[in-house]
């Protein structure tokens, strides 16, 4: 009978998905998300649901479905879909004690490769992978950050979000340093975003102590993004290394 609720749950909530969508937003999200050949999203398909909505839907249903179910909108190839399987698997996360935590931390990085576009990554990592790490050890984002799969190499960067938010810097600090020479310009705009809220929220000594060591061998759009919330003057002084 609980199987059969379960069905008719994810049969409802494509449902509702169906009833949301938006043509005319279509094409605007896949020029956004880079969907065309040879892109970062190449393949992704739209239906054209805003983030408000997808959020009100995982809302509603997360505790009705099954982590088998969540599982089957994570296979889809509908964006919203994905990103609905993601906040319910966020959601339940929240809700659950110790051990179904580390059920669903582990489900995760099961299907990371499925977590396929930076808003999929940046909206589950740190709740999902830093939340889970923060008390334990972290040998697994070194591993991610050395991936082949550059969602992977997201996961890890973006995952220390959460340790930022806990006034801890080194994790941050240690994976920029391999994930500087990285050739993706998401990895880029990933790594000097937290690097900016490292001096933002922690620290920004440790913050302008990274850029005086690494300022030179940085991508500009990392240096870019990292230097933001600096002053004028310093932010002369480490664009003058370029």
């Amino acid at each position: 009978m609980r199987r059969k609720e379960e069905e008719l749950s994810l049969f409802r909530l494509r449902q509702d998905i169906h009833r949301s969508a938006d043509k005319n937003r279509v094409a605007v999200l896949q020029r956004f998300f880079k969907t065309g050949k040879g892109e970062y999203g190449e393949g992704d398909v739209f239906v054209g649901l805003t983030v408000p909505r997808s959020r009100a839907l995982a809302k509603k249903y997360f505790s009705a479905l099954s982590l088998q179910d969540i599982e089957k909108l994570l296979n889809s190839k509908i964006h919203e879909e994905l990103l609905i399987s993601l906040l319910m698997l966020l959601a339940q996360f929240q809700k659950a004690d110790s051990a179904q935590q580390g059920r669903l931390y582990r489900f995760y990085l099961k299907n990371a490769k499925k977590v396929n576009n930076w808003d999929l990554v940046d909206t589950s990592a740190p709740g999902i992978v830093g939340v889970y790490l923060q008390d334990r050890p972290r040998q697994v984002l070194y591993k991610l950050a050395r991936s082949k799969n550059i969602w992977e190499r997201r996961i890890a960067i973006l995952s220390t979000f959460h340790f930022i938010y806990k006034k801890e810097s080194q994790d941050t600090l240690k994976l920029a340093r391999i994930l500087l020479h990285d050739p993706e310009d998401l990895i880029h705009k990933a790594v000097g975003w937290m690097l900016r809220e490292v001096g933002k929220r922690v620290c920004e000594k440790d913050l302008t102590e990274f850029l005086d060591q690494c300022a030179q061998e940085m991508p500009r759009t990392m240096l870019r993004y990292s230097i933001e919330r600096l002053n004028p003057a310093q932010k002369k002084k480490y664009l003058k290394r370029k």
